[in-house]
Protein backbone atom coordinates (compact mmCIF):
# COMPACT_ATOMS: atom_id res chain seq x y z
CA UNK A 1 0.00 0.00 0.00
CA UNK A 2 1.52 3.58 -0.92
CA UNK A 3 1.63 5.35 2.37
CA UNK A 4 3.42 8.49 0.45
CA UNK A 5 2.60 12.37 1.01
CA UNK A 6 4.28 15.54 0.55
CA UNK A 7 2.50 19.02 1.12
CA UNK A 8 -1.14 17.65 0.14
CA UNK A 9 -2.55 13.95 0.96
CA UNK A 10 -4.12 12.16 -1.99
CA UNK A 11 -7.86 10.43 -1.23
CA UNK A 12 -6.18 7.12 -2.35
CA UNK A 13 -2.90 7.55 0.46
CA UNK A 14 -5.63 8.93 2.88
CA UNK A 15 -7.71 5.69 3.38
CA UNK A 16 -4.88 3.64 2.92
CA UNK A 17 -3.81 5.54 6.77
CA UNK A 18 -7.09 5.42 7.57
CA UNK A 19 -7.35 1.61 6.98
CA UNK A 20 -4.52 0.95 9.26
CA UNK A 21 -6.09 3.33 12.56
CA UNK A 22 -5.23 2.46 15.81
CA UNK A 23 -6.55 4.19 18.94
CA UNK A 24 -3.61 4.35 20.77
CA UNK A 25 -3.98 6.69 23.56
CA UNK A 26 -1.31 8.97 24.88
CA UNK A 27 1.84 6.84 23.34
CA UNK A 28 3.53 9.76 23.16
CA UNK A 29 2.85 11.18 26.47
CA UNK A 30 1.76 10.12 30.41
CA UNK A 31 -1.47 11.36 30.45
CA UNK A 32 -3.56 8.89 30.68
CA UNK A 33 -1.63 7.14 33.54
CA UNK A 34 1.83 6.63 32.76
CA UNK A 35 2.95 3.80 30.50
CA UNK A 36 5.88 1.60 31.01
CA UNK A 37 4.64 -0.26 28.21
CA UNK A 38 5.66 1.37 25.37
CA UNK A 39 8.67 -0.64 23.56
CA UNK A 40 6.14 -3.38 23.62
CA UNK A 41 3.35 -0.82 22.51
CA UNK A 42 5.73 0.19 19.11
CA UNK A 43 6.36 -3.78 18.53
CA UNK A 44 2.65 -4.24 18.67
CA UNK A 45 2.01 -1.38 16.22
CA UNK A 46 4.65 -2.37 13.85
CA UNK A 47 3.45 -5.95 14.35
CA UNK A 48 -0.39 -5.05 13.59
CA UNK A 49 0.67 -3.22 10.94
CA UNK A 50 -1.02 0.10 11.88
CA UNK A 51 -0.02 3.52 10.70
CA UNK A 52 -2.33 6.09 11.66
CA UNK A 53 -1.85 6.06 15.68
CA UNK A 54 -4.89 8.11 16.81
CA UNK A 55 -5.00 9.88 20.06
CA UNK A 56 -1.34 9.89 20.73
CA UNK A 57 -0.31 12.89 22.93
CA UNK A 58 -2.89 14.99 24.19
CA UNK A 59 -4.06 16.90 27.20
CA UNK A 60 -7.66 16.83 29.18
CA UNK A 61 -7.24 18.91 32.08
CA UNK A 62 -3.92 20.01 33.38
CA UNK A 63 0.03 19.13 33.25
CA UNK A 64 3.50 20.92 32.83
CA UNK A 65 3.31 22.08 29.19
CA UNK A 66 6.99 22.26 28.92
CA UNK A 67 7.73 18.35 30.42
CA UNK A 68 4.28 17.53 28.27
CA UNK A 69 6.16 18.47 25.11
CA UNK A 70 9.40 17.27 25.87
CA UNK A 71 8.18 13.57 26.42
CA UNK A 72 5.97 13.81 23.05
CA UNK A 73 8.51 15.28 20.96
CA UNK A 74 11.44 12.71 22.30
CA UNK A 75 9.09 9.59 21.88
CA UNK A 76 7.76 10.54 18.55
CA UNK A 77 11.22 10.56 17.33
CA UNK A 78 11.79 7.06 18.39
CA UNK A 79 8.32 5.85 16.89
CA UNK A 80 9.88 7.09 13.48
CA UNK A 81 13.01 5.39 13.74
CA UNK A 82 10.66 2.30 14.10
CA UNK A 83 8.43 3.18 10.81
CA UNK A 84 9.25 6.73 9.34
CA UNK A 85 5.66 6.26 8.12
CA UNK A 86 3.56 6.31 11.06
CA UNK A 87 1.70 9.26 10.87
CA UNK A 88 0.98 10.67 15.06
CA UNK A 89 -1.98 11.92 15.70
CA UNK A 90 -2.75 14.48 19.08
CA UNK A 91 -5.58 16.13 20.30
CA UNK A 92 -6.51 19.76 20.87
CA UNK A 93 -9.38 19.36 22.91
CA UNK A 94 -12.72 21.18 24.08
CA UNK A 95 -11.67 21.58 27.41
CA UNK A 96 -9.60 24.17 28.73
CA UNK A 97 -8.35 24.42 32.41
CA UNK A 98 -7.60 27.88 34.29
CA UNK A 99 -5.01 27.03 36.33
CA UNK A 100 -3.62 25.18 32.89
CA UNK A 101 -3.67 27.86 30.60
CA UNK A 102 -3.09 30.75 32.99
CA UNK A 103 0.29 29.45 33.39
CA UNK A 104 1.53 29.33 29.84
CA UNK A 105 2.98 32.55 28.65
CA UNK A 106 1.52 33.91 25.11
CA UNK A 107 4.72 33.10 22.24
CA UNK A 108 5.80 35.76 20.20
CA UNK A 109 5.39 33.49 17.20
CA UNK A 110 1.49 33.02 17.91
CA UNK A 111 0.95 36.83 17.83
CA UNK A 112 2.67 37.03 15.09
CA UNK A 113 0.30 34.38 13.37
CA UNK A 114 -2.63 36.67 14.14
CA UNK A 115 -0.31 39.93 13.23
CA UNK A 116 -1.13 41.01 16.56
CA UNK A 117 2.06 43.22 18.20
CA UNK A 118 4.70 42.06 20.03
CA UNK A 119 4.17 42.90 23.95
CA UNK A 120 7.74 43.90 25.51
CA UNK A 121 9.41 41.61 27.55
CA UNK A 122 8.25 42.73 30.68
CA UNK A 123 4.59 42.83 29.26
CA UNK A 124 4.43 39.47 28.05
CA UNK A 125 0.95 38.26 29.40
CA UNK A 126 -0.42 34.47 29.94
CA UNK A 127 -3.14 32.98 28.07
CA UNK A 128 -6.59 33.79 30.21
CA UNK A 129 -9.70 31.62 30.07
CA UNK A 130 -11.90 34.34 30.26
CA UNK A 131 -10.64 36.23 27.22
CA UNK A 132 -11.61 32.95 25.46
CA UNK A 133 -15.32 32.69 27.17
CA UNK A 134 -18.27 32.87 25.64
CA UNK A 135 -20.04 36.26 26.49
CA UNK A 136 -23.29 34.60 27.51
CA UNK A 137 -21.64 32.90 29.75
CA UNK A 138 -22.35 29.00 28.42
CA UNK A 139 -20.02 26.39 28.99
CA UNK A 140 -18.70 28.34 32.15
CA UNK A 141 -17.15 25.36 34.27
CA UNK A 142 -18.30 23.24 32.08
CA UNK A 143 -15.79 20.01 32.67
CA UNK A 144 -15.65 21.25 36.82
CA UNK A 145 -14.81 23.79 38.04
CA UNK A 146 -12.58 26.54 36.51
CA UNK A 147 -12.79 24.75 33.56
CA UNK A 148 -14.51 25.50 30.49
CA UNK A 149 -14.95 25.44 26.27
CA UNK A 150 -12.70 27.76 24.44
CA UNK A 151 -15.17 29.93 22.03
CA UNK A 152 -13.74 30.14 18.84
CA UNK A 153 -14.87 33.45 17.50
CA UNK A 154 -12.32 35.14 20.42
CA UNK A 155 -9.36 35.70 19.15
CA UNK A 156 -7.73 34.42 22.77
CA UNK A 157 -9.34 31.26 21.81
CA UNK A 158 -7.97 31.06 18.39
CA UNK A 159 -4.61 31.75 19.38
CA UNK A 160 -4.77 28.72 22.04
CA UNK A 161 -5.96 25.99 19.60
CA UNK A 162 -3.05 27.30 17.33
CA UNK A 163 -1.08 27.35 19.96
CA UNK A 164 -1.15 23.56 21.02
CA UNK A 165 -1.47 22.37 17.60
CA UNK A 166 1.54 23.91 16.18
CA UNK A 167 3.07 22.99 19.50
CA UNK A 168 2.12 19.32 18.78
CA UNK A 169 3.71 19.78 15.00
CA UNK A 170 6.94 20.89 16.39
CA UNK A 171 6.90 17.42 18.03
CA UNK A 172 6.56 15.62 15.17
CA UNK A 173 2.56 15.25 14.90
CA UNK A 174 1.30 14.75 12.02
CA UNK A 175 -2.20 14.54 12.49
CA UNK A 176 -4.58 16.66 14.60
CA UNK A 177 -8.14 15.72 16.20
CA UNK A 178 -9.80 19.04 17.12
CA UNK A 179 -12.51 17.29 19.59
CA UNK A 180 -16.12 18.41 19.61
CA UNK A 181 -15.64 21.37 17.19
CA UNK A 182 -19.66 21.55 17.53
CA UNK A 183 -19.06 23.18 21.13
CA UNK A 184 -16.08 24.88 20.18
CA UNK A 185 -17.58 26.57 17.14
CA UNK A 186 -21.56 26.86 18.82
CA UNK A 187 -21.47 30.35 17.48
CA UNK A 188 -19.39 30.15 14.14
CA UNK A 189 -22.40 27.49 12.83
CA UNK A 190 -24.40 31.18 11.76
CA UNK A 191 -21.22 32.28 10.17
CA UNK A 192 -21.06 28.99 7.98
CA UNK A 193 -18.00 27.72 10.06
CA UNK A 194 -15.49 30.45 8.12
CA UNK A 195 -14.00 31.06 11.31
CA UNK A 196 -13.06 27.23 11.94
CA UNK A 197 -12.05 26.67 8.77
CA UNK A 198 -9.71 29.75 8.88
CA UNK A 199 -8.24 28.94 12.10
CA UNK A 200 -7.19 24.91 10.33
CA UNK A 201 -6.35 26.58 7.43
CA UNK A 202 -3.23 29.04 9.50
CA UNK A 203 -2.45 25.82 11.10
CA UNK A 204 -1.91 24.41 7.96
CA UNK A 205 0.31 26.89 6.70
CA UNK A 206 2.66 26.24 9.29
CA UNK A 207 2.81 22.94 8.77
CA UNK A 208 3.85 23.71 4.98
CA UNK A 209 7.01 24.53 7.05
CA UNK A 210 7.69 22.83 10.16
CA UNK A 211 5.53 19.27 9.66
CA UNK A 212 7.65 16.45 9.21
CA UNK A 213 5.97 15.52 5.83
CA UNK A 214 4.59 19.64 5.03
CA UNK A 215 0.76 18.55 5.79
CA UNK A 216 -1.27 17.76 8.89
CA UNK A 217 -4.46 15.69 8.27
CA UNK A 218 -7.08 17.11 10.74
CA UNK A 219 -10.41 15.56 11.82
CA UNK A 220 -12.58 16.46 14.40
CA UNK A 221 -15.26 14.98 16.12
CA UNK A 222 -18.02 15.59 13.55
CA UNK A 223 -20.59 14.60 10.65
CA UNK A 224 -18.57 17.15 8.41
CA UNK A 225 -18.26 20.68 8.47
CA UNK A 226 -19.05 22.21 5.47
CA UNK A 227 -18.33 26.00 4.57
CA UNK A 228 -21.08 27.89 2.19
CA UNK A 229 -18.82 27.23 -0.69
CA UNK A 230 -18.50 23.40 -0.15
CA UNK A 231 -15.30 23.20 1.25
CA UNK A 232 -14.51 20.83 3.83
CA UNK A 233 -12.60 22.12 6.56
CA UNK A 234 -11.50 19.00 7.28
CA UNK A 235 -9.69 15.78 5.82
CA UNK A 236 -11.96 13.36 7.31
CA UNK A 237 -14.74 12.83 9.92
CA UNK A 238 -14.26 10.63 13.00
CA UNK A 239 -17.00 9.92 15.48
CA UNK A 240 -18.20 7.17 17.94
CA UNK A 241 -19.09 3.54 16.61
CA UNK A 242 -22.87 3.76 18.60
CA UNK A 243 -23.52 0.13 19.39
CA UNK A 244 -27.29 -1.11 19.29
CA UNK A 245 -27.58 -3.92 22.22
CA UNK A 246 -29.21 -6.84 20.92
CA UNK A 247 -30.02 -10.35 22.62
CA UNK A 248 -28.42 -13.62 21.76
CA UNK A 249 -28.50 -16.55 23.38
CA UNK A 250 -24.42 -17.14 22.32
CA UNK A 251 -23.44 -13.87 23.85
CA UNK A 252 -25.73 -11.96 26.52
CA UNK A 253 -24.10 -8.57 26.13
CA UNK A 254 -24.14 -8.61 22.19
CA UNK A 255 -24.43 -5.45 20.04
CA UNK A 256 -24.62 -4.80 16.48
CA UNK A 257 -24.30 -1.95 14.11
CA UNK A 258 -27.85 -0.05 12.54
CA UNK A 259 -27.73 2.77 10.13
CA UNK A 260 -29.56 6.30 11.36
CA UNK A 261 -29.05 4.36 15.22
CA UNK A 262 -29.09 7.41 17.78
CA UNK A 263 -26.70 10.10 16.38
CA UNK A 264 -24.25 7.43 14.43
CA UNK A 265 -22.16 8.62 11.68
CA UNK A 266 -23.49 6.03 9.22
CA UNK A 267 -25.01 7.21 6.49
CA UNK A 268 -24.84 10.98 7.49
CA UNK A 269 -20.86 11.50 6.88
CA UNK A 270 -21.15 14.99 4.92
CA UNK A 271 -18.58 15.49 1.94
CA UNK A 272 -17.18 18.61 -0.33
CA UNK A 273 -14.37 19.54 -1.49
CA UNK A 274 -11.33 18.05 0.04
CA UNK A 275 -8.48 20.57 1.69
CA UNK A 276 -6.06 18.66 -0.98
CA UNK A 277 -8.25 20.29 -3.94
CA UNK A 278 -9.96 16.77 -4.76
CA UNK A 279 -13.86 16.51 -4.16
CA UNK A 280 -14.87 13.94 -2.06
CA UNK A 281 -18.36 13.09 -1.10
CA UNK A 282 -19.24 11.84 1.28
CA UNK A 283 -15.36 12.39 2.71
CA UNK A 284 -14.09 9.30 4.32
CA UNK A 285 -14.77 8.29 8.45
CA UNK A 286 -13.40 6.39 11.13
CA UNK A 287 -15.65 5.15 14.02
CA UNK A 288 -14.12 4.90 17.51
CA UNK A 289 -14.31 2.88 20.05
CA UNK A 290 -15.20 6.00 22.21
CA UNK A 291 -14.82 6.43 26.48
CA UNK A 292 -17.19 9.15 27.98
CA UNK A 293 -18.53 6.92 30.84
CA UNK A 294 -21.28 4.78 32.16
CA UNK A 295 -25.38 4.69 32.30
CA UNK A 296 -27.04 4.47 36.01
CA UNK A 297 -27.43 1.02 35.47
CA UNK A 298 -24.28 -0.49 33.81
CA UNK A 299 -24.44 -4.42 32.75
CA UNK A 300 -28.32 -4.38 32.04
CA UNK A 301 -30.20 -4.19 28.72
CA UNK A 302 -31.13 -0.82 28.51
CA UNK A 303 -34.91 0.13 28.32
CA UNK A 304 -34.70 2.77 25.87
CA UNK A 305 -32.30 1.08 22.79
CA UNK A 306 -32.04 4.65 21.41
CA UNK A 307 -29.18 5.33 23.37
CA UNK A 308 -25.64 6.17 23.24
CA UNK A 309 -24.68 3.32 26.08
CA UNK A 310 -24.05 -0.47 24.69
CA UNK A 311 -24.99 -2.53 27.73
CA UNK A 312 -25.19 0.79 30.24
CA UNK A 313 -21.24 1.17 29.37
CA UNK A 314 -19.34 3.56 27.07
CA UNK A 315 -17.88 1.70 23.83
CA UNK A 316 -14.49 0.63 25.07
CA UNK A 317 -15.24 -0.63 28.24
CA UNK A 318 -17.92 -2.70 27.00
CA UNK A 319 -15.45 -4.36 24.30
CA UNK A 320 -12.92 -4.97 27.38
CA UNK A 321 -15.65 -6.38 29.37
CA UNK A 322 -16.32 -9.26 26.83
CA UNK A 323 -14.23 -12.14 26.43
CA UNK A 324 -11.58 -12.89 24.37
CA UNK A 325 -13.35 -14.96 21.98
CA UNK A 326 -16.33 -12.30 21.29
CA UNK A 327 -13.84 -9.43 21.01
CA UNK A 328 -12.46 -10.73 18.09
CA UNK A 329 -15.99 -12.14 16.53
CA UNK A 330 -16.89 -8.55 17.07
CA UNK A 331 -13.62 -6.61 15.43
CA UNK A 332 -14.26 -8.45 12.22
CA UNK A 333 -18.44 -8.06 12.22
CA UNK A 334 -17.79 -4.35 12.75
CA UNK A 335 -14.82 -3.67 10.35
CA UNK A 336 -16.51 -5.89 7.65
CA UNK A 337 -20.20 -3.87 8.17
CA UNK A 338 -18.55 -0.60 8.22
CA UNK A 339 -16.42 -1.00 4.97
CA UNK A 340 -18.71 -3.16 2.87
CA UNK A 341 -21.47 -0.45 3.31
CA UNK A 342 -19.16 2.50 3.33
CA UNK A 343 -15.53 1.93 0.71
CA UNK A 344 -14.28 4.97 2.49
CA UNK A 345 -15.53 4.07 5.85
CA UNK A 346 -13.06 2.34 8.33
CA UNK A 347 -13.52 1.29 11.99
CA UNK A 348 -10.25 2.25 14.47
CA UNK A 349 -9.04 -0.55 15.99
CA UNK A 350 -8.81 -0.31 19.97
CA UNK A 351 -5.17 -0.44 21.03
CA UNK A 352 -4.66 1.42 24.04
CA UNK A 353 -7.50 3.02 25.88
CA UNK A 354 -9.19 4.06 29.16
CA UNK A 355 -11.64 2.48 30.50
CA UNK A 356 -14.20 3.19 33.00
CA UNK A 357 -14.58 0.06 34.55
CA UNK A 358 -12.27 -3.61 34.43
CA UNK A 359 -12.11 -6.14 36.92
CA UNK A 360 -9.20 -6.21 39.39
CA UNK A 361 -8.87 -9.75 39.38
CA UNK A 362 -7.32 -10.16 42.66
CA UNK A 363 -9.60 -8.38 44.86
CA UNK A 364 -12.72 -9.10 42.27
CA UNK A 365 -13.67 -5.91 42.29
CA UNK A 366 -14.17 -2.89 39.60
CA UNK A 367 -11.99 -0.38 38.94
CA UNK A 368 -10.92 2.12 36.44
CA UNK A 369 -8.83 0.68 33.75
CA UNK A 370 -6.72 0.41 30.58
CA UNK A 371 -7.68 -1.50 27.63
CA UNK A 372 -4.83 -2.70 25.89
CA UNK A 373 -4.36 -4.66 22.57
CA UNK A 374 -1.16 -5.90 23.28
CA UNK A 375 -0.79 -9.65 23.59
CA UNK A 376 0.26 -10.66 27.35
CA UNK A 377 3.72 -10.69 28.38
CA UNK A 378 6.11 -9.85 31.16
CA UNK A 379 6.34 -6.63 28.95
CA UNK A 380 2.97 -6.20 28.95
CA UNK A 381 1.45 -8.15 31.91
CA UNK A 382 -2.01 -6.28 31.52
CA UNK A 383 -2.65 -7.13 27.74
CA UNK A 384 -5.56 -8.50 26.18
CA UNK A 385 -4.27 -10.39 23.63
CA UNK A 386 -6.17 -8.37 20.38
CA UNK A 387 -2.67 -8.02 18.54
CA UNK A 388 -3.25 -10.24 16.32
CA UNK A 389 -6.39 -10.40 14.98
CA UNK A 390 -6.30 -6.30 14.28
CA UNK A 391 -3.46 -7.81 12.51
CA UNK A 392 -5.71 -10.11 10.75
CA UNK A 393 -7.99 -7.01 9.76
CA UNK A 394 -5.35 -4.58 8.77
CA UNK A 395 -3.97 -7.65 6.22
CA UNK A 396 -7.91 -8.24 4.66
CA UNK A 397 -7.71 -4.24 4.03
CA UNK A 398 -4.77 -4.41 1.93
CA UNK A 399 -5.40 -7.54 -0.14
CA UNK A 400 -8.81 -5.37 -0.87
CA UNK A 401 -7.04 -2.45 -1.79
Amino acid sequence: MDFYFRDSISREVLNNYLSRAVTHTSLLDTHEGKSDTFADDLRMLKNTGAKFIGRAAYVWGETNDEEHFRICRERAAVCHETDPEFVLQCCVFECVCKNFCENIVIPNWVYEAFNQPIPEENQKRRFSLEKMSFPDGRFNNHWGKDTGVPNILTLEGQMWLYYRACMYINCGCEAIHFGQVWLIGALDKDKNWETWRKLVMKVREYAKIHARRGYVICDAHCHGIITADNHSVFDFNSFPIRLKETENESCKYKCIAEENYSDSIFGKSKGGIHPSGYISDPLPFLVEFDNFGVSKTPGEFTPDLDNIYAWGYDEITWFSLQPKEYRAEFLRYISDWVNSRYPEGWVQMPSRRMTTYSWDRANGKRQRGMYRANNNSPACPEGYGDEEIIKEIFSAHELRA
